[in-house]
């Protein structure tokens, strides 16, 4: 079972009784289509837009799931004008561009159903005019962009060797004078290698991750058997292959995981750690794994890593060996679109190449 999902869906079915009958309704139509991660996005989004409604007078409803739907259908544009102001000024840090984009996007795909498909008992749409249909939401960053942000901030090459040697060892040097924290460098120090190392010759996200067992992975054939984002099928796992560079690390894990982190036989999770006041290893979760890698990024000299990084720091690598499909197919991405990205990094990285290839006297044949 996808462990992230399962409390995903927790939280969205404990939210649901809280949102008005037309967005539970609405909720309950997306659910075949969507991943219950995407849904609760939807239903943060909208509690959101409710509470700011209740805040601005908009409506005379005493909470979210009072709100009438007829106060949805009598919003003017600069109402809606506001709210993007409002998202645009209140907590900056949570609401970039594209943040409010994906805000705004929810809203008028709730508006739209509502208003071109949901119908009441005579036939007629629930929702009799859309104001959301007159808002134009800009495409926020193109792969270009999105490239250039990247550029400098992932590992390229012999960065990628330097930064799994100072995990396994370099880091501990720096901190050995902490008693407390080589204590907890030694415990760990081999999982943490396994960890980066697999997404730095895989590429797998954060969530994919956290829901290996140890069952899903085949060292032998070098693959595990991941869900993939954005696919409902809880009864199928991805293949996804991982590089010989990782093999080692990974057996090396799986020969200590039973013993160093206490584990009940009951237990399938690949990746442990032990919490304090526990005495047995559970499934580590995915912000104890981006904290471990911040930890290791920021005495390695590149605060800006993190595990989204060390993907894109993969993908880079990859591509350059491999088209664009077989990136995509590799890396999970629904489009290709969004692997084009790789395609700009790789234009510069390779350039780079061919610059350090003429100063060191070298030249291609």
């Amino acid at each position: 079972m996808n462990i992230i999902k399962m409390k995903d869906r927790q939280e969205l079915d404990a939210k649901l009784p809280t949102m008005p009958w037309y967005i539970e309704q609405f909720i309950n139509y997306k659910l075949p289509d969507l991943s219950p991660s995407s849904l609760v996005e939807y239903m943060r989004d909208y509690e959101t837009f409710l509470h700011w409604l209740i805040s601005e007078g908009l409506t005379d409803a005493a909470n979210l799931k009072e709100v009438p739907l007829q106060d949805l259908e009598t919003l003017k544009m600069e109402s809606i004008d506001a709210y993007r102001m409002f998202l645009s000024t209140y907590k900056p840090e949570r609401n970039n561009r594209t943040t409010i984009s994906r805000k705004l996007s929810s809203l008028r795909s709730l508006f739209h159903y509502l208003s071109q498909i949901a119908e009441d008992d005579d036939f007629y749409p629930l929702l009799k005019r859309n104001v959301m249909a007159k808002v134009s939401i800009k495409r926020t960053h193109k792969p270009k962009d999105t490239a250039a942000k990247l550029e400098g901030k992932l590992l390229q090459e012999e960065e990628i060797t330097e930064f799994l040697d100072y995990v396994k060892q370099g880091y501990g040097v720096e901190i050995a004078s902490n008693k407390q924290a080589s204590y907890s460098y030694e415990l760990n120090k081999t999982r943490d290698a396994c960890i980066i190392s697999f997404i730095l010759h895989s590429g797998l996200r954060v969530s994919e991750l956290v829901n290996l067992n140890t069952d899903d992975i085949d060292p032998k054939k070098k693959l595990c058997y991941v869900y993939r984002k954005g696919k409902n099928d809880d009864d199928f796992k991805t293949p996804v292959y991982f590089r010989n560079d990782a093999v080692e690390d990974l057996n090396l894990y799986l020969s200590l995981r039973e013993t160093r982190y206490k584990c009940p036989r009951r237990e399938k999770a690949l990746f442990l750690a032990i919490a304090n006041g526990n005495s047995e290893g559970s499934r580590m979760t995915k912000r104890a794994i981006q904290a471990m890698v911040i930890k290791y990024a920021k005495r390695f000299g590149k605060p800006y890593l993190s595990v989204h990084k060390l993907r894109h720091s993969f993908a880079t690598d990859y591509y350059l060996q491999n088209d664009i499909y077989k990136t995509q197919e590799q890396l999970g991405h629904a489009s290709p679109e969004t692997t084009q990205i790789y395609a700009h990094l790789t234009d510069k990285t390779m350039a780079e190449a061919i610059d350090r290839r003429q100063k060191e006297g070298k030249s291609d044949e």
